[in-house]
């Protein structure tokens, strides 16, 4: 009996890896999707003004990984209750946009819900903005975008930002853009630390230390019926309180743009409006 025993046994194992080869993966990798995909509001969180009133704090997710999309202010684009129109983007990034737009709500607002609705490609998405006390946040969380903050006593001041008056814009021409911005000086940039020699043969050795970016200027579009084409499209070193960049249109109508400075710390932002004709 013994050896039957042994046999019955090895064709079971051998039946049991038979079947494991054919069963179905467990991983299943994320899928990308570069268009096609619809655009998520989400609500951010509110503030505590001075005056008793709140500000409710919204941003998206644009699901597709490249395709940006314009969705007018309307039935596809709307906040609730009151106008449709709230200062609401129009213009929607790739991905994810968090602490985008702001809409102030009186003291008197009580338990209702500030109600932000998005349509696009044939799918509707809606967030829900509402004075929940988990939800209240500062603005250090805005300017720090989220990031572990050193508290109140912390020496470094957000910068300050304006745009300079623009000229008249036109699809045939290149519109020049002027961020003018003035900070602290903290934190003080990081200078890179050279790596360590590492003999031939051995692991390599890595530093945490990553260098720190001094006072920038990044751009993107809020509103917009097309996209806009900036000359630099990440982060421009200011220069003399000031950082320069152009714009492109490809289409024309009412812009809004939009210039964040970053000391390597804490951001804050700056809108122009721009009309752009034929």
């Amino acid at each position: 009996m013994k050896p039957v025993a042994m046999v019955g046994s090895a064709a079971f194992l051998l039946a049991a890896l038979a079947g494991a080869q054919t069963l179905p993966q467990t991983y299943i990798p994320q899928t990308r999707f570069a268009s096609g995909q619809d655009v998520v509001p989400s609500f951010d969180g509110w503030l505590r003004n001075t005056d008793g009133s709140f500000t409710m704090v919204f941003g998206y997710f644009n699901r597709n990984f490249e395709e940006e999309l314009s969705i007018p202010v309307g039935s596809n684009n709307m906040l609730e209750p009151g106008m449709p129109d709230q200062g609401q983007p129009t213009y929607f990034l790739a991905r994810r946009h968090a602490w985008i737009f702001r809409v102030k709500v009186p003291a008197d607002w009580g338990n209702k819900e500030l109600v932000w609705t998005l349509t696009a490609h044939d799918r509707t998405e809606k967030a829900y903005g509402s004075l929940k006390s988990d939800e209240e946040i500062t603005e250090r969380i805005i300017m720090t975008r989220g990031n572990l903050s050193p508290g109140l006593d912390d020496p470094n001041k957000p910068p300050s930002i304006s745009i300079a008056p623009v000229q008249a814009a036109s699809l045939g021409n290149v519109l020049s853009l002027t961020a003018l911005v003035t900070d602290d000086g903290l934190p003080k940039p990081r200078e890179p630390k050279a790596r360590p020699a590492v003999e031939t043969g051995k692991r390599q050795t890595n530093t945490a230390a990553r260098p720190r970016a001094g006072l920038s200027v990044t751009w993107f579009e809020y509103r917009g019926p097309a996209k806009v084409v900036f000359e630099n499209s990440g982060a421009i070193p200011v220069a003399g309180g000031q950082a320069l960049t152009t714009a492109r249109f490809s289409e024309p109508g009412s812009y809004v743009l939009r210039a964040t400075a970053n000391d390597g710390g804490l951001s804050v932002t700056s809108d122009i409006a721009v009309n752009v004709t034929r």
